[in-house]
């Protein structure tokens, strides 16, 4: 449990939210000011947007990174199971005390102002790495690009764009091109950019934007490829290829993940053992996670448990591929979503994967979706659902049910972020 110190600062600064979310930087650089602009003393900086995969990309930019020695920051959003999983400072999680104390700094020189709860937590991270040496300093962008939080260091060493789909919609526009758009506000002038995987529509986006700025891109398909070929994985670009493991994330979205990751390092001037060491090392809880241990695993000794925090259609696509990757198994989902999601488009790519959805409300959250509503939507595009009163109660059922089964618990980070807490 995180102590009452920085619980009870927390719980202050939420009090603080806006009456509406509207996306600026003003509020965030208010604050940075008052601050004495942190931002401006980090150690060299690598900004991470997209919809998909720019955590784990991130993860595995910083396990390259640690291999060869270097101390790497590293800033990303939403925490699992307690928040200081946000900030990792040269390697580590922020220790509670240091964390209670700049969150009531970042309060002090706030002085009551409206400010979003990201906003003024990102501006404590950014204390704490400016003032812990270290060599790199890894921001993975909290919500679109162009007008985040993050989106204040002027001149990152490396930007990079992971795959973008439609998300946030209601924030960042109805079109990919809209939010491919918002993605592309990270690029900087002359700062280089990798960019992973993209719809055609996405990508002219960003490519217009990197020539307005004159941003050289290292693009998928075009600079870099990646593919997996006889259980290994085959990157190449001009400088010459490296055969490396598959990534020790599961499911194929990660290879796509991993190259964007090498592509990073190699621009970097980073050698072979670290592009090894970011696809072999890399460590992102919720993504396609084995839970062997913890109360729910041991009440059901004969089923293969996995937890995802996927959430929007392009992350029920790859839950789904990394499925039918998988030895033949009867496969049960339980299932809990927030009402903000496209519920269906999560679980359509889904039907041909599960026999059976278990739909669960997620306790203490005010955005979730109702059980019976997550249930209807797995009706809606032919997955059999059924609703269960919580993720204990479902999984009991399937026990009965089917006791050999494989069982992934989806369909929400912070849903993930409980079965984290209560049985990690």
């Amino acid at each position: 449990m995180t102590s009452p110190g920085s619980d009870a600062i927390l719980s202050r600064l939420m009090g603080l939210h806006p009456k509406v979310i509207d996306l600026v930087l003003t509020r965030v650089e208010t604050l940075l000011a008052a601050l004495g602009h942190p931002e401006r003393r980090l150690p060299r900086v690598i900004h991470v947007a997209g919809t998909n995969g720019k955590g784990s990309t991130q993860a595995m930019i910083r396990a390259g990174l640690e291999a060869g020695g270097d101390r790497v920051h590293a800033y990303t959003s939403p925490h699992l199971a307690r928040f200081h999983e946000r900030i990792r400072l040269a390697g580590e999680l922020i220790p509670e005390p240091m964390l209670a104390d700049l969150l009531e700094e970042c309060e002090a020189a706030n002085a009551g102002q409206p400010i979003t709860f990201f906003e003024i937590t990102t501006c404590a991270a950014f204390l704490a790495f400016s003032r812990v040496p270290a060599d790199w300093t890894l921001l993975e962008v909290g919500l679109g690009g162009r007008l985040d939080a993050t989106n204040v260091v002027d001149q990152p060493a490396l930007t990079v764009i992971t795959p973008v789909s439609i998300d946030h919609q209601q924030y960042l526009g109805e079109t990919l091109a809209e939010i491919a758009g918002e993605k592309a506000g990270i690029l900087k002038r002359g700062v280089r950019c990798v960019v992973g995987p993209q719809e055609e529509d996405g990508l002219a986006v960003i490519e217009a934007k990197a020539a307005r700025l004159g941003a050289p891109l290292f693009v998928h398909g075009q600079h870099w490829h990646v593919a997996e070929d006889r259980g290994r994985m085959i990157y190449q670009d001009e400088t010459g290829l490296l055969d490396l493991p598959l990534p020790n994330l599961p499911g194929p979205h990660q290879i796509q993940n991993a190259g964007a990751a090498v592509a990073a390092l190699r621009l970097l001037g980073r050698d072979a053992a670290a592009c090894e060491a970011a696809v072999s090392r890399a460590e992102w809880p919720a993504r396609m996670q084995r839970l062997r241990r913890g109360p729910l695993a041991e009440t059901a000794p004969g089923i293969e448990l996995w937890l995802d925090g996927g959430h929007n259609p392009a992350g029920g696509q790859a839950v789904a591929a990394t499925l039918a990757r998988l030895p033949a198994r009867e496969t049960h989902l339980i299932c809990g979503m927030l009402n903000t999601k496209d519920v269906k488009g999560y679980m359509r790519p889904l039907a041909a994967q599960a026999a059976r959805l278990w739909a669960v409300s997620i306790p203490d959250e005010p955005n979730t979706l109702p059980a019976e509503a997550t249930r209807d939507a797995a009706l809606a595009v032919g997955l059999a659902a059924e609703a269960a009163p919580s993720v204990a109660a479902a999984l009991a059922r399937i026990v009965d049910q089917a006791p050999q089964a494989r069982v992934l618990i989806c369909g929400s980070l912070y849903l993930a972020g409980q079965i984290l807490r209560d049985n990690g």
